[in-house]
């Protein structure tokens, strides 16, 4: 029998059709490349920026925040113009578009911004600088927060060009600290936010706010750059608030164009017409007072001023004893249930220096009946006490003459309905802080300037720049010896180099294996 028949048929084979693969390929690419595109278009449009510092220096601060988000700012009708006329090539431009950036997106589209190259857009250039009458030979920021087609420039009296009051220059130089140390002036921080913050506030409100700054009751050292009045006068310049001074004494009266007083380290008494301009001040609506007063060194009338409004200064030293050791820096809490310091609130208070105690009479029926309500903004920690024999060598906590807890380092008073909402616009307002050192820049602390610039802000009724205020950012000196120099230039001249050339021969020797 034949084996034809036993043998298998072998199937044929069919033919690769190359244009239906290299189509469905084609087809697959494009879908990728769509999906990329649309991925990468939502991310621009809905994405969420994670600042991964350690002090949340890249992030805008939450008082700088509170004001974009504030009717100042969401009210607007017109944007906000920002132009950034700064060079890519200038060491300033990536850190000041970062913040710029910031700026827009959190205004929630009342900040328009524009970016500008003075090197690359120069017919840009020339329109922008005839328009605002600047040159743009250095690097700035221009914030026109102009509501109406108001002239940008206005000639006065003498024919000089004046600047239209919501227009602000900032000039980048002016956010760089400098210090001179052995005859050399170098950089040691950046200001950046603090100044466009305050730029920006000038520009819409159009004019700083005044207050009134009674120098002939007040007790501060202004000599020098760093001495604590100008610690004071910066603190409050950041916050668009100029200080001006004037005689109590000269005064029937507190100007009606006056946003608030500030009273520093009153040393000696007022007369009965000065404590009388005080009180005729003070109850009338929308009145600001601020109050630093020295340790022990409340003069009478003040006191009693103090006293009838539910905050007594008492004449004695917050201490605590540490072993043999007495400690007069006052450590505390700021306390909670208070709108403009929330974000302090449970944080820690350090006041170096003198301080003395406040006897804050909160919830007391006589100051509710006369709609007075005090309140404690600054608790001191158990452990201290109020000395009253400080100075004596025997500083011992005597419950019959010291001053136990609890103690307040600063409280706030409020005159008039201010959990009524129709008239809480119109209450007036005191801040009262038992401590004047603070201000020493040699004794300055962080929390304590957002707590007077937040405390600040609530007298002129601003209350949504409280808060956190910005943190310069300041440059590091890191020691490194001659010898640790030398090694790192040969880790990375020598021994990273040799790593990866080890790494390369030994993948071409297991591939050729």
């Amino acid at each position: 029998m034949s084996d034809s028949s036993s043998e298998k048929k072998t199937p044929k084979t069919r033919a690769v059709n190359r244009w239906g693969v290299g189509s469905l390929s084609l087809i697959q690419v494009a879908l990728l490349l769509i999906t990329v595109v649309a991925i990468n278009h939502l991310a621009s449009l809905h994405f969420v920026r994670k600042d991964l510092s350690r002090e949340g220096a890249y992030s805008l601060s939450s008082a700088t925040q509170r004001y974009l988000a504030s009717e100042a700012v969401s009210s607007r009708t017109r944007p906000i113009q920002w132009i950034m006329a700064i060079p890519r090539s200038s060491p300033f431009y990536d850190r000041l578009r970062a913040l710029s950036e910031d700026y827009e997106r959190l205004s929630g589209g009342r900040i328009k911004l524009e970016i500008l190259d003075p090197m690359r857009s120069p017919d840009r250039t020339q329109q922008v600088a005839a328009a605002y009458g600047v040159s743009l030979v250095t690097d700035l920021i221009i914030i026109d927060a102009r509501t109406d087609e108001s002239a940008v420039t206005t000639q006065d009296s003498a024919g000089t060009h004046v600047l239209n009051p919501n227009v602000k220059l900032v000039v980048a130089d002016e956010m760089v600290v400098y210090t001179t140390d052995k005859g050399q002036r170098r950089p040691t921080a950046f200001q950046g936010e603090d100044v466009l913050t305050a730029r920006l506030v000038e520009a819409i409100e159009g004019k700083p706010r005044k207050m009134l700054f009674l120098a002939d009751k007040s007790r501060i050292d202004s000599e020098g750059e760093n001495s604590p009045w100008k610690s004071l006068e910066s603190t409050l310049r950041f916050q668009n608030i100029q200080l001006s001074g004037t005689e109590l004494s000269g005064l029937t009266e507190i100007p009606a164009d006056a946003e608030g007083i500030a009273l520093v380290a009153p040393k000696y008494d007022f007369t009965d017409a000065e404590i009388a301009v005080l009180e005729k001040y003070w109850n009338r609506p929308r009145a600001a007072i601020l109050v630093l007063l020295q340790a022990g060194e409340a003069p009478p009338k003040l006191r009693a001023f103090l006293r009838a409004n539910g905050v007594t200064p008492r004449r004695d030293r917050i201490i605590t004893r540490d072993h043999n050791r007495t400690i007069t820096t006052a450590r505390g809490l700021y306390t909670y249930n208070v709108d403009f310091i929330k974000d302090l609130a449970g944080q820690t208070a350090v006041f170096e220096g003198a301080s003395s105690s406040l006897e804050v009479r909160e919830g007391a029926e006589d100051l509710m009946n006369r709609k007075i309500s005090p309140f404690g903004l600054i608790q001191v920690a158990d452990e201290f006490w109020g000395e009253t024999k400080f100075g004596e060598g025997t500083e011992t906590f005597d419950p019959n003459e010291d001053s136990k807890p609890p103690l307040f380092l600063a409280a706030s008073i409020t005159r008039g309905a201010a959990n009524d909402d129709r008239f809480a616009a119109d209450t007036s307002r005191m801040i009262v802080v038992s401590n004047t050192d603070f201000l020493d820049p040699d004794r300055q602390r962080a929390e304590n300037i957002d707590f007077l610039a937040s405390s600040v802000n609530w007298l002129v009724g601003r209350q949504s720049l409280a808060g956190i205020g910005p943190r310069s950012l300041g440059t590091y000196k890191l020691p490194i010896l001659d010898a640790q120099v030398t090694f790192i230039n040969r880790a990375n001249l020598i021994f990273l180099p040799a790593l990866f050339l080890l790494i390369g021969g030994f993948v071409w020797s297991s591939r050729r294996a």
